[in-house]
Order: structure tokens, then sequence, then C-alpha cells
């Protein structure tokens, strides 16, 4: 796993922009997130815990487009919880340019009912609630390189990173670079907010990220933020 000051050259190197240029990434802990829907612990050290059927969170504070979580996978939650689409899934995974409920992108680590990486963006424009655009305007994204993310087990610890560049969106899986594309103008144009998203799954994690200044706790509004 590369260390923090290596991930930060990394960042420089790949033109990340220039806050990222100027703030190397820092641990993140609970009161740096505004959870918008379900429960994140704090356990010692910063480090996180989830055992909400859905979780959704941004990191409350000037954005950068760089987020990193160091986890382990515990498992299924105590019961699960269908998408809005009813489709059973169980996910952690990462969230970018995400200006608001309706128009945002994930990188997500599924683990059932198939192990893979999914890049996806959620598109509504001119709507911002979830109340106004429920589970529409999703899809998959291709990828113009791409490798296979390793089937998730049970205590099993891994690292998912993303990062965005002027031109374009990189994944990692344990510093390995697993997918790699564009994104539209429109997306580029987007609030530059990061953020993390789980459904029907356990998961402890550290989360790292080269944000500017502090959050402020009277900007985080709590809403069912992703019907999907």
């Amino acid at each position: 796993m590369a260390s923090m000051p290596q991930v930060a050259i990394a960042l420089l190197m790949l033109g990340v922009g220039a806050s990222a240029a100027t703030s190397a990434p820092r641990s993140l802990s609970r009161a740096d997130l505004c959870v918008t829907e379900g429960t994140i612990d704090e356990l010692a050290s910063h480090r996180l815990s989830v055992d909400s059927p859905k979780m959704r969170a941004y990191v409350n504070a000037t954005p950068v487009q760089a987020i990193a979580a160091r986890f382990v996978y515990l498992g299924a939650t105590s019961h699960d919880v269908p998408l809005g689409s009813g489709t059973m899934r169980r996910q952690f995974g990462l969230k970018l340019r995400a200006q608001d409920a309706c128009n945002l992108i994930y990188a997500m680590w599924r683990i059932e009912p198939e192990s893979k990486l999914v890049v996806s963006i959620k598109e509504n424009p001119g709507q911002h609630l979830s109340a106004e655009c429920g589970n529409r305007g999703y899809r998959n994204l291709k990828p113009q390189r791409s490798a296979p993310a390793p089937k998730l087990r049970p205590g099993e610890a891994h690292t998912l990173r993303a990062e965005m560049t002027p031109t374009a969106m990189n994944i990692y899986i344990d510093e390995t670079l697993v997918w790699q594309g564009p994104l539209s103008a429109d997306a580029l144009e987007w609030d530059e907010r990061v953020g993390i998203r789980s459904d029907n799954a356990r998961v402890q994690f550290d989360l790292t990220a080269p944000i500017v200044d502090r959050p402020s706790s009277e900007n985080c509004r709590a809403e069912p933020a992703d019907a999907e």
C-alpha cells in the first residue's frame, strides 16, 4: 500500500487540481462528514464503522476531487434493504462530483450478487432533491482502461481510491488502476464534493482526502440522499 506522501505526489503528478496540489491527503473523522442517510460510528484513531443497510455521506468541506477508503468488509448487515429499483445489492463505494442527490458520480465495489467495480453517473438536469428525481437518471460508464476487481470477502482489507484529473477519472484498488475513463462536459461543471456510500454491507474504514478547510456543521443537511 502506498504511503500518504506517495499518494500526495501521485495527485500532484496527475494534476488533480490547484487545491489538491496545496493540500496533502489527511485522515477524516466523523466530524468531517455530513451523513445524509444511515449511521456512521467513530472508533479509535478516527476509524469509522458502518452497520446500516443504507449509508450515504459526503465530506463537508471545500471539496477536492480525490478520496480514499482503507476498509475491511465484515459481511452483511443484520437485515437487507433493496435499492429504489427493487434490486438487492451489497456494495461499498465512493462518490465524486456529488453536486446533489440527483447529479453525481459513483465508483461502487459491488460485492453481491456479482463481484465487480462499476462506475455510474446519475444525471437529472434541473433536479436537485431526492424527492424530485427518485432513482431516475442512472447509467453505467464505459472505461477506456480497466482491470477486474478482486472478489471481496469478509475480513479482508483493501483500499479503494478515486481521483479526477482535468481529463479523466481514475479508480484504484490497492493502488492498482482498475478503471479509467472520461466524463461529459456537463459532469465536469458539477460541484466537486466527494463522499461515500454503502448498501447492506458492514464495513470499518479509514477515510482520507486532501480537503482545503475544516467542515462547517451548519452546511450539513440530512435527507434521503440517493434513492437508488
